[in-house]
């Protein structure tokens, strides 16, 4: 296969953002960063067409502290360290935080992203892992999880990220839409219902884990196992042929996802605007290699 690449250097002097801090230090340390993207161009091959992955500096782990279960805090309650929006350098101006929390404020727009806008991402990829989020939502918001993510240029998030979905079951008509539920809240979008659906009403706090380990995946809803499927397998190529995302309707996002992760198997975590007020805290992880 052949591969181009080019480098980009961008100098940001920012006070919330992430740099690289040694000595294993407990908190971030705010100073001068240097971005480097690599972009790396996948030549078309039978039906899926040539596509860009866009690779950026990662944040370093050191840079934030780790409670005595091991898990990783990647959210302080008071800054943005650590994240920027997907395929940017920056937090989109839509993100906020209140209260302790990152909050969304809608839009209205649905998945049509405004320029202030767009996915959050943790600005480090993993590969096994257990990942604990608290979030909330509003009357009939909805939004996801999204994990193991690529940066595909001028592509959508979830067209290479397995999503646990995050939804007001009672409200949004999505809930009722797919197969047996499964785009319902925890469900694994448009292909596996979570069972038991266990999700709070809107307005109040949910929790959602991720477990992510050598190809097993589990996602916990406030306590309970709702589902668990295996990357990389027969039986995730068919979950994909059954879905929006088959190789006869979308060819791109069947190869990106099929092969989720990518060559390395793993990738970023992401926070989705969906147009509508949603919220997310108590972000950790732990992980698993």
């Amino acid at each position: 296969m052949k591969t181009n690449f080019s480098l980009v250097m961008i100098a940001l002097f920012l006070t919330a953002v992430f740099s690289s801090c040694g000595g294993g230090a407990s908190k971030p340390v705010q100073k001068e960063y240097v971005i480097t993207t690599t972009e790396t161009v996948v030549p078309s091959k039978d039906s899926v067409p040539e596509y860009v992955i866009v690779d950026k500096t990662q944040v370093d782990l050191a840079c934030f502290p780790q409670d005595k279960d091991g898990y990783y805090e990647l959210f302080d309650g008071k800054t943005f360290y650590g994240w920027r929006g997907y395929l940017r350098d920056d937090v989109p101006k839509r993100w906020i935080i209140e209260d302790g929390a990152i909050k969304f404020n809608g839009s209205g727009g649905g998945e049509a992203q405004e320029q202030d806008g767009g996915d959050l991402v943790f600005a480090r990829k993993f590969k096994n892992f257990e990942l604990s989020i608290d979030w909330k939502a509003s009357k009939a918001a909805n939004s996801g999880i999204l994990y193991l993510a690529q940066e595909i240029k001028g592509q959508p998030i979830y067209i290479s990220a397995p999503e646990s979905q995050v939804l007001d079951n009672d409200n949004h008509p999505d809930a009722k839409l797919g197969v047996d539920g499964n785009r319902q809240s925890s469900s694994l979008y448009d292909m596996i219902p979570a069972n038991p659906q266990n999700a709070k009403p809107f307005g109040e706090w949910n929790n959602t884990t991720i477990t992510v380990f050598k190809g097993t995946v589990i996602h916990a809803q406030n306590g309970k196992t709702v589902l668990e499927y295996h990357l990389w397998t027969p039986q995730w190529t068919e979950l994909l042929q059954a879905s929006k995302f088959s190789k006869a309707k979308w060819p791109l996002a069947f190869e990106l996802l099929n092969n989720c992760g990518g060559a390395n198997r793993e990738g970023y975590f992401g926070l989705q605007d969906h147009g509508d007020d949603v919220w997310y805290k108590n972000i950790k992880i732990k992980i698993l290699d």
